[in-house]
């Protein structure tokens, strides 16, 4: 990223408002979208969607793992200790996230299997072929430059090692893209990828595809259900009543672009080729 953005992104979520509001409304040890099949708790659904993404990428017990955004761990300490993943490398731009991803960590006393790395995604300070592995949980809708994220993560993987990932996107085919304005404003980038952009980009990279679960509904159902608690809650938090009804506006965006299927979301699973 830009230093510019770089900052930008590290002011947001080192705030007080932004890192109380993840920890307790999102999702707590997890901040990105849940699957909703059997549940409507934010925290169970949350955790669904790591349980999928585990049970995809599968023979964990031998695999290191890089986690880029990793927020507060949650995925990284699901994949080490309910499923045996050898070790965990969290990347992550907030220090305040990587501060209580660490203390969470050791809390579990998983210190010795995971690490929290502070850094960029698209400046990953790693070895070339480093990971069996690479993860990420709805992180690279952030990045200005989501190629040359993807440029990394081809770059740290070792041949036939695999990728993992969720993002909230636009539709592959949307022709109206002025009505993701707000959206787009409120994450300061000029668009969304989408399903099209990985399978074009990584495919340039050398990787072939190996699924794509389109469960697009479920940005629909996360905001959605992430708005009713932040308004049932706010009385919790010590957040202004300004910082609250400006995150349920926002929220809102994204529920009425998923109902007009100018959105999409899912589990992409892409092999490095060998």
């Amino acid at each position: 990223m830009s230093e510019a953005t770089v900052d930008t992104a590290r002011d947001y979520y080192d705030s007080e408002e932004a890192d109380e509001f993840y920890s307790t409304i999102w999702g707590g040890e997890d901040i990105h979208v849940g699957i909703y099949e059997k549940t409507r708790d934010i925290r169970e659904a949350s955790r669904t969607t790591v349980e999928r993404m585990a049970e995809l990428l599968g023979d964990l017990p031998s695999r290191h793992i890089l986690d880029i955004g990793a927020g507060y761990g949650g995925g990284a300490r699901k994949l080490v200790g309910d499923f045996g993943a050898r070790h965990v490398t969290c990347l992550n731009i907030s220090e305040v996230e990587n501060e209580r991803n660490r203390a969470f960590t050791e809390k579990a006393g998983l210190s010795d299997r995971i690490d929290v790395i502070d850094g960029s995604f698209d400046d990953l300070p790693f070895e070339d072929a480093s990971f069996d592995a690479v993860w990420s949980q709805d992180a690279i809708l952030h990045a200005p430059d989501r190629k040359a994220v993807l440029d990394e993560v081809a770059r740290v993987l070792k041949p036939g090692g695999e990728f993992i990932f969720t993002d909230p996107m636009q539709a592959t085919d949307l022709q109206d893209a002025a009505a993701l304005r707000p959206i787009y404003d409120r994450i300061h980038l000029p668009d969304l990828a989408s399903f099209g952009f990985y399978r074009e980009e990584l495919g340039k990279r050398g990787f072939e595809e190996v699924l794509i679960e389109d469960r697009s509904e479920e940005i629909g159902n996360h905001y959605g259900r992430v708005a009713e608690e932040l308004d049932a809650r706010r009385g919790e938090l010590s957040a202004s009543d300004a910082f609250v009804d400006r995150m349920i506006e926002g929220l809102g965006h994204w529920v009425r672009g998923c109902a007009a299927g100018k959105l999409t979301w899912g589990i992409m699973l892409f092999r490095k080729k060998g």
